[in-house]
């Protein structure tokens, strides 16, 4: 989920402490718990730092480790900690309770986005993502708002936020079940399917969806419960030879390959160099465009030149990424 929405959960999760009996009659306790919720509903994104280096670091590590089973009990310590460390006097196994299901919240939610994470690791390095929640859920963060409105204008905390928690699990069922209905009606339209991909977006009523099959890609909708196919695309395995094996071994490709499960490529020839392109099918925009790539330029002497991995919006912005001293540009 987004930033905004982990906040929330925070406090929300600070609120239901107070059916504790232990964190309710501690003032200081409270306090300390409220915020052990509120850092450990943000700890798994501490990896977003990881920008700073550069996109393939970030696409093939953001909600990887950090998201895993070692790293939850990790966070869940080690906030705990810290705050108890400032706090000596405070029940330190009711403080890292809280902070504990903190952590374990923010991972849960994530798995049920498109993104997904890698949640089972060290027991398996696949990206867990079950497309039926967007990154940022208006109904789930207008309900939170409803919840912390609620608590300062006087409502119990604890029974608030168990009546408002009850209403949001009722509302991933019905997304899920909106999904199931999706995935039936894609296997009903499309012969042989072998993996479907929801992104649910901000709207209610309209998913994306990206299908493969043994021999082709479709792209399109779902809106209204009707699925409508956009783009189509022969599904081709990958040449060999060595422009390839140079081309996956690029940072840029390999981060962005550990990543996408359903992703089309093309070669673009050059005077003097090749272009290896992927792009990613799940993130079609509403200009017919697919923004998130991973492009290679090799040379004639199988020298990389630049490459780039990340969400492009026009092709000239893709070029200025790509742009190094002295390399030759295919639009000049």
């Amino acid at each position: 989920m987004d930033t905004g929405t982990h906040v929330v959960m925070g406090v929300a999760l600070g609120g239901l402490a107070t059916l504790d009996p232990v964190v309710q009659s501690d003032p200081t306790l409270y306090s300390a718990v409220m915020l052990g919720t509120i850092v450990g509903s943000q700890a798994p994104d501490f990896d977003t730092i990881l920008k700073l280096r550069n996109n393939a670091v970030y696409i093939r590590h953001h909600r990887g480790i950090t998201h895993s089973i070692p790293a939850v009990v990790f966070w869940g310590l080690a906030i705990a900690s810290l705050i108890h460390a400032f706090s000596p006097e405070v029940n330190f196994l009711h403080l890292w309770l809280w902070t504990f299901v903190a952590v374990i919240l923010h991972v849960t939610v994530d798995v049920f986005n498109a993104y997904g994470t890698q949640a089972y690791r060290p027991f398996t390095r696949r990206w867990v993502a079950y497309g039926f929640i967007n990154t940022f859920d208006p109904v789930i963060f207008s309900f939170h708002i409803i919840g912390i409105v609620a608590w300062m204008i006087g409502a119990p905390a604890g029974y608030t936020w168990l009546l408002i928690y009850f209403v949001i699990i009722l509302y991933y069922l019905k997304r899920y079940l909106d999904k199931r209905d999706i995935v039936k009606k894609v296997n009903e339209q499309i012969e042989g399917v072998q993996q479907i991909a929801t992104s649910p977006t901000l709207k209610q009523n309209f998913w994306r969806i990206a299908v493969t099959t043994g021999d082709r890609y479709y792209v399109g909708v779902a809106e209204n419960g009707r699925v409508r196919i956009i783009d189509e695309f022969d599904r081709e395995p990958l040449p060999e030879g060595e422009l390839i094996d140079k081309a996956l071994k690029d940072k840029n490709i390999s981060a962005f390959l550990s990543f996408s499960p359903v992703h089309r490529w093309e070669l673009n020839y050059y005077d003097d160099f090749t272009e290896v392109r992927f792009t990613d099918l799940r993130y079609r925009s509403k200009d017919h465009h697919y923004p998130f790539v991973a492009v290679v330029q090799i040379d004639d002497n199988m020298r990389i030149m630049s490459s780039y991995t990340g969400w492009i919006f026009s092709e000239k912005k893709l070029q200025s990424k790509l742009l190094i001293e002295d390399s030759p540009s295919p639009f000049s």
